[in-house]
């Protein structure tokens, strides 16, 4: 599934999730690489 995470304030990465962390935070990988930040949610 993908997910798409805010790093920092302007930075946005969109990967395969991997995880939920403890603290609210997603983990997603793209390519070799995983990210981890604060996930956007869908307005309605």
């Amino acid at each position: 599934m993908l997910r798409t995470i805010t790093i920092g304030t302007t930075v946005s990465v969109q990967g395969i999730f991997v995880r939920d962390m403890p603290d609210g935070r997603v983990s997603v990988k793209v390519d070799k690489e995983v990210y981890v930040g604060k996930p956007i949610t869908a307005k309605n």
